[in-house]
């Protein structure tokens, strides 16, 4: 026993030895080098393989509704929810929720206190808890912590854990179910986050407008890098600001026609940034036309947006958005290294920090998904960021290889009138209305000669792809994502075509 519990110490202090390695090797989400096991980040299974370039939507059906019932079989079925209490928690749950998340864990101890207290909690008739057991399953993936936690949940919502993939299991029927966070739930999550990353305490703060439920890890640390320093080395997802790029003659001697690339025009400037560099990147701080913008781009939910950060309150520094290693419903949690503000990066609004108090929102510009030849065509005198951006993975896809097979974090319901991985062109409207737009359907009418308008929006080809723009013709500042991921964030959006 006790050469056991030494080695579970070990594995806990093992959770916080973050070294730095090559900015070369850096990870994207759910790839970075650590102590996870293969069996919680392993890609979802797929009987049927997908055809080169598709992104099929796996079989799923609503929470409490009979599958046979759902003829398109595209929402998920968890089961009936198990019955919640309200209210403190009991004192006996209380207790055990200290002795295994509270200072005990963070002297990095794991021990028989711990198991009995696990044992408790499986015990408590109180679901509440298993998002605090799925956190700790997600944070610290021991083998033995694993099945001990497995067998709590499995008593504590009466369901039997899937042993390959525990987590993420747990994890989308807590949100499937909508289970509510226990009492003080921040206070124990932001103990077990730290164990993993002493970096993310500034941004688990008290009383920030974040539905804590959702956030997840997302297998890679955060870049907490100052601005002009994305040369330097990180064990992170590198951003890259000010970028190196290339005229359009520099981009074709690497970039194939068909090569998919964003396209951002500003001012007349136009600028290309190839998909596979933004896979490696997934955040990039530019100026472009006299406008300082920041570009996230989410692998997970295929989705990359500009945000113009030239355009904030006297008293605030240009907004630098870092990749934090967080999800939220596996889209990433971006935040402003300056101030460590997290923003909601479908809305550009900031929701913690400085920048939240002060209640800033960044205005969006659209970005136009198309390939590197028609986009040099309309635009010859395009820059490209330069092959060098890429460190060595210019040929990177996630998207057809990866991510092909539908979401691989957990994102609990989906919305079933499009499979989960269908590209739709979003944007929210002043007044808050969200208007999603079928991408392979916009661009098949608008190719037929069709007109595209909904409540005053107009569809329209730029560069080979969509954007949305009003009667005028101005920018609406619309970007393509997955349907699950536009969904999940403007869950009574207006759909095209109706």
């Amino acid at each position: 026993m006790v050469r056991r519990n030494l080695a579970l110490c070990l594995v806990i202090l093992g959770l916080i030895a973050v070294t730095c390695s090559s900015s070369s090797d850096s990870p994207t989400e759910a790839t970075a080098t650590n102590t996870v096991t293969k069996a919680t980040m392993a890609e979802p299974a797929n009987d049927t393989a997908p055809t080169p370039g598709s992104t099929p939507s796996r079989p799923r059906v609503a929470a409490n509704i009979d599958p046979a019932s759902i003829p398109s079989g595209q929402v998920r079925y968890f089961g009936p929810a198990p019955k919640v209490p309200t209210g403190d928690l009991a004192p006996a749950t209380a207790k055990a929720i200290d002795t295994l998340l509270g200072e005990q864990l963070l002297r990095f101890v794991i021990n028989q206190d711990s198991f009995d207290a696990i044992s408790t909690l499986g015990q408590s008739e109180d679901p509440r808890v298993a998002w605090w057991l799925a956190d700790l399953m997600r944070i610290a993936p021991d083998p033995d912590l694993t099945v001990r936690l497995s067998s709590a949940l499995h008593e504590l919502l009466g369901v039997e854990i899937d042993p390959l993939r525990p987590w993420d299991f747990t994890t989308n029927h807590l949100m499937g179910w909508d289970i509510p966070a226990p009492p003080d739930y921040l206070t124990y999550k932001r103990n077990t986050y730290i164990v993993r990353e002493p970096k993310w305490e500034p941004l688990f703060e008290d009383g920030s407008d974040i539905d804590w439920r959702l956030i997840s890890w997302g297998g890679v640390f955060i870049d907490d890098r100052a601005f002009n320093m994305t040369d330097n080395r990180c064990n992170c997802i590198p951003a890259a600001d000010n970028p190196i790029t290339t005229s359009a003659s520099g981009g074709d001697e690497w970039l194939d026609e068909d090569a998919v690339i964003f396209g951002i025009s500003i001012n007349g400037e136009h600028r290309a940034y190839p998909r596979s560099i933004m896979e490696v990147r997934e955040m990039v701080n530019d100026t472009l036309g006299g406008r300082d913008f920041a570009m996230p781009y989410c692998t997970l939910c295929g989705s990359a947006q500009v945000f113009f950060t030239d355009e904030v309150p006297a008293g605030f520094a240009r907004p630098v958005l870092r990749t934090s290693g967080l999800l939220n419903r596996s889209n990433k949690v971006m935040f402003d290294v300056t101030t460590f503000s997290i923003f909601d990066t479908f809305l550009g609004r900031a929701v913690s920090g400085p920048l939240g108090d002060a209640g800033v929102e960044l205005n969006q510009h659209s970005v136009i998904t198309t390939t590197w030849g028609r986009w040099k065509t309309d635009h010859p005198d395009t820059t490209v960021l330069d092959i060098s951006l890429a460190l060595g993975r210019e040929d990177s896809d996630l998207r057809n290889t990866r991510d092909a097979n539908g979401p691989i974090f957990p994102i609990g319901q989906v919305d079933p009138r499009l499979p989960e991985h269908e590209d739709v062109l979003g944007l929210v409207k002043a007044d808050g209305t969200a208007i999603a737009f079928h991408v392979t359907s916009a661009i098949e009418a608008l190719e037929r000669g069709e007109f595209i308008e909904l409540d005053g929006i107009n569809v329209i080809l730029a560069g080979g792809g969509l954007q949305a723009v009003d009667a005028e013709g101005n920018d609406l500042g619309g970007h393509q994502a997955f349907w699950f991921a536009w969904s999940q964030f403007h869950p009574n959006s207006k759909l095209w075509p109706l």
